[in-house]
Protein backbone atom coordinates (compact mmCIF):
# COMPACT_ATOMS: atom_id res chain seq x y z
CA UNK A 1 0.00 0.00 0.00
CA UNK A 2 1.47 3.64 -0.87
CA UNK A 3 2.14 5.87 1.74
CA UNK A 4 0.08 8.77 1.83
CA UNK A 5 1.74 12.14 1.05
CA UNK A 6 1.01 13.28 5.11
CA UNK A 7 2.86 9.76 6.25
CA UNK A 8 5.68 10.90 4.18
CA UNK A 9 8.80 12.42 6.18
CA UNK A 10 9.64 16.20 5.16
CA UNK A 11 12.94 17.39 3.93
CA UNK A 12 14.07 20.38 2.68
CA UNK A 13 16.40 19.94 -0.38
CA UNK A 14 18.47 22.57 -1.99
CA UNK A 15 19.12 22.67 -5.72
CA UNK A 16 22.62 24.42 -6.55
CA UNK A 17 22.91 26.72 -8.94
CA UNK A 18 24.57 26.83 -11.54
CA UNK A 19 25.04 22.69 -11.94
CA UNK A 20 25.01 20.47 -15.12
CA UNK A 21 26.35 21.53 -18.43
CA UNK A 22 28.70 24.07 -18.83
CA UNK A 23 29.58 25.65 -21.98
CA UNK A 24 31.58 23.56 -23.30
CA UNK A 25 29.87 20.23 -22.60
CA UNK A 26 26.83 21.84 -24.92
CA UNK A 27 28.83 22.81 -27.61
CA UNK A 28 30.73 19.12 -27.81
CA UNK A 29 26.92 17.26 -27.63
CA UNK A 30 25.43 19.47 -30.43
CA UNK A 31 28.55 19.14 -32.64
CA UNK A 32 27.71 15.11 -32.59
CA UNK A 33 24.24 15.89 -33.44
CA UNK A 34 24.78 18.57 -35.95
CA UNK A 35 27.60 15.75 -37.68
CA UNK A 36 25.21 12.71 -37.39
CA UNK A 37 22.55 15.27 -39.20
CA UNK A 38 24.97 17.30 -41.82
CA UNK A 39 26.61 13.44 -42.68
CA UNK A 40 24.14 10.78 -41.36
CA UNK A 41 24.74 7.97 -39.57
CA UNK A 42 27.78 6.67 -38.35
CA UNK A 43 29.86 9.00 -37.01
CA UNK A 44 32.75 8.14 -34.75
CA UNK A 45 34.00 9.74 -31.67
CA UNK A 46 37.33 9.12 -30.41
CA UNK A 47 37.03 8.94 -26.72
CA UNK A 48 33.48 9.47 -24.49
CA UNK A 49 32.42 12.99 -26.13
CA UNK A 50 31.87 13.75 -22.26
CA UNK A 51 31.97 12.02 -19.11
CA UNK A 52 28.57 10.77 -18.13
CA UNK A 53 27.22 7.45 -19.41
CA UNK A 54 23.40 8.95 -20.34
CA UNK A 55 24.85 11.43 -22.61
CA UNK A 56 26.82 8.73 -24.62
CA UNK A 57 23.83 6.45 -24.26
CA UNK A 58 21.68 9.03 -26.08
CA UNK A 59 24.20 9.68 -29.01
CA UNK A 60 24.46 6.39 -29.41
CA UNK A 61 20.76 5.82 -30.52
CA UNK A 62 21.32 8.72 -32.90
CA UNK A 63 24.30 7.13 -34.53
CA UNK A 64 27.21 7.74 -32.89
CA UNK A 65 29.93 5.25 -32.43
CA UNK A 66 32.91 5.68 -29.74
CA UNK A 67 36.27 4.61 -29.75
CA UNK A 68 39.16 5.01 -28.04
CA UNK A 69 41.82 5.34 -30.64
CA UNK A 70 41.86 6.56 -33.99
CA UNK A 71 42.84 3.36 -35.29
CA UNK A 72 39.63 2.31 -34.29
CA UNK A 73 38.09 4.47 -36.75
CA UNK A 74 37.34 3.01 -40.29
CA UNK A 75 38.34 5.34 -43.81
CA UNK A 76 36.01 7.48 -45.02
CA UNK A 77 33.60 8.65 -42.30
CA UNK A 78 33.96 11.00 -39.98
CA UNK A 79 35.06 11.37 -36.58
CA UNK A 80 34.65 13.70 -33.54
CA UNK A 81 37.38 14.42 -30.84
CA UNK A 82 35.39 14.66 -27.08
CA UNK A 83 35.36 17.95 -25.26
CA UNK A 84 38.56 16.91 -23.20
CA UNK A 85 40.92 17.88 -26.19
CA UNK A 86 43.80 15.33 -28.13
CA UNK A 87 47.52 15.57 -28.43
CA UNK A 88 48.66 17.32 -31.70
CA UNK A 89 49.55 13.97 -33.12
CA UNK A 90 45.42 12.52 -33.35
CA UNK A 91 44.54 15.74 -35.87
CA UNK A 92 47.74 14.79 -37.77
CA UNK A 93 46.54 11.21 -38.00
CA UNK A 94 43.29 12.21 -39.33
CA UNK A 95 44.97 14.13 -42.19
CA UNK A 96 47.23 11.93 -43.45
CA UNK A 97 44.25 9.24 -43.67
CA UNK A 98 42.58 12.01 -45.30
CA UNK A 99 39.45 11.37 -42.19
CA UNK A 100 37.08 14.35 -42.10
CA UNK A 101 37.09 15.71 -38.10
CA UNK A 102 34.92 17.60 -36.40
CA UNK A 103 37.14 19.60 -32.98
CA UNK A 104 34.65 19.37 -29.86
CA UNK A 105 37.88 20.46 -27.83
CA UNK A 106 36.40 23.31 -24.76
CA UNK A 107 37.55 26.51 -26.40
CA UNK A 108 39.02 26.81 -22.52
CA UNK A 109 40.68 23.47 -22.89
CA UNK A 110 42.00 25.02 -26.47
CA UNK A 111 42.84 28.12 -24.52
CA UNK A 112 45.38 26.23 -22.16
CA UNK A 113 46.93 24.38 -25.22
CA UNK A 114 47.95 27.80 -26.95
CA UNK A 115 49.50 28.67 -23.77
CA UNK A 116 51.53 25.54 -23.60
CA UNK A 117 52.66 26.32 -27.28
CA UNK A 118 53.62 30.05 -25.97
CA UNK A 119 55.58 28.94 -22.86
CA UNK A 120 58.00 26.41 -25.02
CA UNK A 121 58.30 28.66 -28.10
CA UNK A 122 59.76 31.56 -24.64
CA UNK A 123 62.06 29.18 -23.79
CA UNK A 124 60.30 28.37 -20.37
CA UNK A 125 59.98 24.64 -18.53
CA UNK A 126 55.86 24.00 -18.01
CA UNK A 127 54.92 22.88 -14.71
CA UNK A 128 51.44 21.01 -15.19
CA UNK A 129 49.02 20.93 -12.26
CA UNK A 130 46.42 18.01 -12.81
CA UNK A 131 45.55 14.54 -12.62
CA UNK A 132 47.50 11.84 -14.16
CA UNK A 133 46.06 10.18 -17.33
CA UNK A 134 42.79 12.26 -17.50
CA UNK A 135 41.92 12.45 -20.92
CA UNK A 136 42.34 16.62 -20.66
CA UNK A 137 46.18 16.16 -19.11
CA UNK A 138 46.88 13.85 -21.92
CA UNK A 139 46.02 16.19 -24.62
CA UNK A 140 47.80 19.17 -22.86
CA UNK A 141 51.20 17.20 -22.95
CA UNK A 142 50.82 16.43 -26.57
CA UNK A 143 50.77 20.13 -27.55
CA UNK A 144 54.21 19.95 -26.93
CA UNK A 145 57.83 17.79 -26.89
CA UNK A 146 58.17 15.27 -24.69
CA UNK A 147 60.13 16.71 -21.94
CA UNK A 148 58.44 20.16 -21.96
CA UNK A 149 56.45 19.49 -19.04
CA UNK A 150 56.24 17.93 -15.95
CA UNK A 151 53.00 16.92 -13.77
CA UNK A 152 52.60 17.61 -10.32
CA UNK A 153 49.18 16.82 -8.86
CA UNK A 154 49.88 17.93 -4.26
CA UNK A 155 51.96 20.26 -2.64
CA UNK A 156 54.27 17.56 -1.87
CA UNK A 157 54.89 16.85 -5.74
CA UNK A 158 56.02 20.56 -5.96
CA UNK A 159 58.58 20.36 -2.82
CA UNK A 160 59.79 17.39 -4.48
CA UNK A 161 60.70 18.84 -7.90
CA UNK A 162 63.81 19.47 -9.05
CA UNK A 163 63.95 21.33 -12.57
CA UNK A 164 67.02 21.88 -14.48
CA UNK A 165 66.60 25.34 -14.78
CA UNK A 166 64.76 26.87 -11.74
CA UNK A 167 64.59 30.42 -12.97
CA UNK A 168 62.55 29.94 -16.28
CA UNK A 169 59.34 27.89 -15.47
CA UNK A 170 56.10 28.62 -16.23
CA UNK A 171 52.42 26.45 -14.83
CA UNK A 172 49.45 25.55 -16.52
CA UNK A 173 46.54 24.00 -14.78
CA UNK A 174 43.67 21.35 -15.87
CA UNK A 175 40.62 23.21 -16.19
CA UNK A 176 38.63 21.15 -13.51
CA UNK A 177 40.32 21.30 -10.80
CA UNK A 178 39.95 21.96 -7.16
CA UNK A 179 40.19 25.80 -6.95
CA UNK A 180 41.04 25.40 -2.94
CA UNK A 181 43.58 22.49 -4.05
CA UNK A 182 44.83 24.21 -6.74
CA UNK A 183 45.45 27.81 -5.06
CA UNK A 184 47.22 25.61 -2.44
CA UNK A 185 49.96 23.62 -4.99
CA UNK A 186 49.86 27.33 -7.23
CA UNK A 187 50.94 29.34 -3.58
CA UNK A 188 53.64 26.41 -3.29
CA UNK A 189 55.06 26.81 -6.74
CA UNK A 190 55.40 30.72 -6.37
CA UNK A 191 57.52 30.32 -2.89
CA UNK A 192 59.89 27.41 -4.23
CA UNK A 193 60.05 29.37 -7.87
CA UNK A 194 59.63 33.31 -7.75
CA UNK A 195 59.68 33.97 -10.87
CA UNK A 196 57.76 31.14 -12.00
CA UNK A 197 55.70 32.65 -14.83
CA UNK A 198 51.82 31.97 -14.55
CA UNK A 199 48.87 32.31 -17.14
CA UNK A 200 47.60 35.52 -17.29
CA UNK A 201 43.87 34.40 -15.76
CA UNK A 202 42.55 31.47 -14.07
CA UNK A 203 43.22 28.15 -16.29
CA UNK A 204 40.41 26.52 -14.01
CA UNK A 205 37.26 27.20 -16.02
CA UNK A 206 34.22 29.32 -14.96
CA UNK A 207 32.09 26.65 -15.04
CA UNK A 208 34.20 24.38 -12.50
CA UNK A 209 34.41 27.50 -10.26
CA UNK A 210 31.15 28.15 -10.34
CA UNK A 211 29.81 24.69 -8.93
CA UNK A 212 32.34 24.63 -6.17
CA UNK A 213 31.14 27.93 -5.20
CA UNK A 214 27.58 26.88 -5.27
CA UNK A 215 27.80 23.19 -3.34
CA UNK A 216 30.23 24.98 -0.89
CA UNK A 217 27.01 27.13 -0.34
CA UNK A 218 24.73 24.52 0.04
CA UNK A 219 26.73 22.45 2.08
CA UNK A 220 27.20 24.70 4.51
CA UNK A 221 23.51 23.77 5.36
CA UNK A 222 22.77 20.97 4.14
CA UNK A 223 23.48 17.42 6.11
CA UNK A 224 23.62 15.60 2.93
CA UNK A 225 24.92 16.49 -0.32
CA UNK A 226 24.12 13.82 -3.68
CA UNK A 227 26.51 15.10 -6.39
CA UNK A 228 25.09 13.22 -10.17
CA UNK A 229 27.80 12.66 -11.89
CA UNK A 230 30.29 9.79 -13.73
CA UNK A 231 32.90 8.35 -11.53
CA UNK A 232 35.52 9.22 -14.41
CA UNK A 233 34.31 12.94 -14.39
CA UNK A 234 36.78 14.87 -12.70
CA UNK A 235 34.64 18.71 -11.59
CA UNK A 236 31.85 16.14 -10.73
CA UNK A 237 34.42 14.26 -8.10
CA UNK A 238 35.99 17.47 -7.16
CA UNK A 239 32.02 18.48 -6.34
CA UNK A 240 32.06 15.77 -3.92
CA UNK A 241 35.57 16.87 -1.88
CA UNK A 242 34.46 20.37 -1.53
CA UNK A 243 31.16 19.17 0.15
CA UNK A 244 33.17 17.11 2.41
CA UNK A 245 35.22 19.70 3.61
CA UNK A 246 32.33 22.05 4.17
CA UNK A 247 31.73 19.33 6.29
CA UNK A 248 28.50 17.65 4.65
CA UNK A 249 28.09 13.66 3.97
CA UNK A 250 28.47 13.63 0.08
CA UNK A 251 28.32 10.82 -2.60
CA UNK A 252 28.50 11.04 -6.22
CA UNK A 253 26.30 8.82 -8.18
CA UNK A 254 25.14 8.65 -11.33
CA UNK A 255 21.81 8.25 -11.71
CA UNK A 256 18.40 8.13 -9.00
CA UNK A 257 18.72 4.46 -8.76
CA UNK A 258 21.82 5.08 -7.28
CA UNK A 259 21.00 6.33 -4.09
CA UNK A 260 21.01 4.74 -0.91
CA UNK A 261 18.19 5.78 1.03
CA UNK A 262 20.40 4.81 4.58
CA UNK A 263 22.63 7.53 3.88
CA UNK A 264 19.33 9.91 4.93
CA UNK A 265 19.13 9.24 8.58
CA UNK A 266 19.06 11.68 10.47
CA UNK A 267 18.98 14.41 7.57
CA UNK A 268 16.54 17.38 7.32
CA UNK A 269 18.40 19.04 5.02
CA UNK A 270 19.37 17.99 1.48
CA UNK A 271 22.18 19.36 -1.04
CA UNK A 272 22.20 18.26 -4.79
CA UNK A 273 23.97 19.34 -7.90
CA UNK A 274 25.59 18.38 -11.14
CA UNK A 275 28.82 17.93 -12.16
CA UNK A 276 29.25 19.82 -15.58
CA UNK A 277 28.47 16.82 -18.37
CA UNK A 278 25.49 15.85 -16.11
CA UNK A 279 21.80 16.89 -18.26
CA UNK A 280 19.40 18.25 -16.00
CA UNK A 281 16.84 15.29 -16.72
CA UNK A 282 18.91 13.39 -14.19
CA UNK A 283 18.25 16.08 -11.66
CA UNK A 284 15.10 15.93 -12.20
CA UNK A 285 14.94 12.00 -12.33
CA UNK A 286 16.61 12.54 -8.01
CA UNK A 287 13.71 14.80 -7.39
CA UNK A 288 11.04 12.61 -8.39
CA UNK A 289 12.87 9.41 -6.94
CA UNK A 290 13.12 11.85 -3.69
CA UNK A 291 9.73 12.62 -3.79
CA UNK A 292 8.38 9.52 -3.61
CA UNK A 293 9.64 9.01 -0.01
CA UNK A 294 9.80 12.05 1.59
CA UNK A 295 7.56 15.58 1.33
CA UNK A 296 10.17 17.49 -0.76
CA UNK A 297 10.50 21.44 0.00
CA UNK A 298 12.71 22.38 -2.82
CA UNK A 299 14.56 25.48 -3.08
CA UNK A 300 17.09 26.77 -5.71
CA UNK A 301 20.54 28.24 -4.17
CA UNK A 302 22.00 30.19 -6.93
CA UNK A 303 25.61 31.55 -6.35
CA UNK A 304 26.11 33.00 -10.18
CA UNK A 305 24.52 33.67 -13.69
CA UNK A 306 26.37 31.70 -16.89
CA UNK A 307 25.56 33.21 -20.18
CA UNK A 308 28.75 31.79 -21.61
CA UNK A 309 28.32 30.45 -25.21
CA UNK A 310 30.62 29.25 -27.34
CA UNK A 311 30.42 28.81 -31.51
CA UNK A 312 30.06 25.76 -33.27
CA UNK A 313 32.84 24.66 -36.08
CA UNK A 314 32.60 26.08 -39.48
CA UNK A 315 29.94 24.32 -41.49
CA UNK A 316 28.04 23.02 -38.49
CA UNK A 317 26.61 26.04 -37.31
CA UNK A 318 22.92 26.38 -36.86
CA UNK A 319 21.01 29.12 -39.42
Amino acid sequence: MNQNLDEKPPISLLVAAPRGFCAGVDRAIKIVELAIEKYGAPVYVRHEIVHNKYVVDELKTLGAIFVEELDEVPDGVPVVFSAHGVPKAVPHKAEERGLEYLDATCPLVSKVHRQAERQVEHGRHIIFVGHANHPEVVGTFGQVEDGQMTLVETVDDVEALEPQDGENLAFLTQTTLSVDDTRAIVESLQERFPNIVGPKGEDICYATSNRQEAVKRIAETAELVLVIGAPNSSNSLRLVEVAEREGAESYLIQRADEIDFNWFKGVETLGLTAGASAPEILVREVVSTLEQRFEVHEEKVRTAKERMVFKLPRGLEVT
